[in-house]
């Protein structure tokens, strides 16, 4: 990233009182989830070039923690565990981890490329620090479990502002195809899909989309996705009825 793209970055940032990570990191606390998040252990495609499906290896620790389905966000037990995790990997006691950190965090829980994990990490730290924090790390780790789980959809939808902040490179509040076609394999947003949201949601006819745009795109993915889920649910029930 470049140092215009940084100090535009910056700039855009100082209109929030909070930032975009800082929203996203608090909401694991408030409240509300406390209750509907204390869910033991169990066993639980973010990266990967379009050749590669991204996969979670057997046995590492993110194989273990769960994501709510409804919300996208670990229960309260698994960010402790997750906390402790991070204090694990921060072998300098910086509560940050570098880019090598990093690189061996990502190659020994995925199947991810380094290239691929730079990638990533290079989204990340947008004010190019060299260094990511908790709050970077804990929303990676929801990406990674949501394309487990095949949560995509979902994840957008309820996380959409963190989402879209993280794809605004410039900091301009709005989002071009080539932010898209760079991270395409974050959020598995297929070739037709990206037609259809530059084709239908682009409103002001600039070939960006704003937040309100996007977010619009947002609600009609998560409404084709609930769709498919009540006609595979309906499919499902139509064969157990014939056997």
């Amino acid at each position: 990233m470049s140092s215009l793209q940084i100090k535009t970055k910056i700039l855009s940032d100082h209109h929030h009182p909070r930032s975009w990570l800082t929203r996203f990191a608090a909401t694991c606390l408030c409240p509300v989830h406390i209750a509907e998040f204390s869910i033991p252990f169990q066993v639980a495609r973010v990266f990967g070039l379009k050749s590669t499906q991204m996969k979670l290896k057997e046995g590492s620790f993110l194989w273990y923690l769960y994501l709510d389905k409804l919300y996208c966000l670990l229960s309260v037990r698994n960010v402790k565990a997750l906390v402790e995790y991070f204090h694990l990997l921060d072998v300098h006691r910086n509560n940050t981890l570098n880019d090598v950190l990093f690189y061996h965090f990502l190659h020994h829980v995925t199947n991810l490329k380094r290239r691929q994990i730079m990638i990533v990490f290079n989204m990340l730290d947008w004010n190019a620090m060299g260094e990511i924090a908790f709050d970077q790390f804990y929303m990676l780790v929801c990406i990674l479990l949501a394309q487990q789980n095949h949560l995509e959809e979902q994840f957008i939808f309820r996380h959409s502002r963190p989402v879209f902040e993280l794809l605004d490179l410039d900091g301009e509040m709005k989002i071009g195809p080539e932010n898209f076609h760079m991270y395409n394999f974050l959020f598995n947003i297929k070739k037709q899909e990206l037609r259809e949201l530059y084709s239908d949601f682009d409103v002001t006819g600039d070939c960006r989309l704003n937040y309100k745009e996007f977010k619009l795109f947002t609600i009609f993915t998560m409404d084709k996705y609930q769709e498919m889920k009540k006609a595979e649910k309906e499919k499902e029930k139509e064969r157990e009825d014939s056997a």
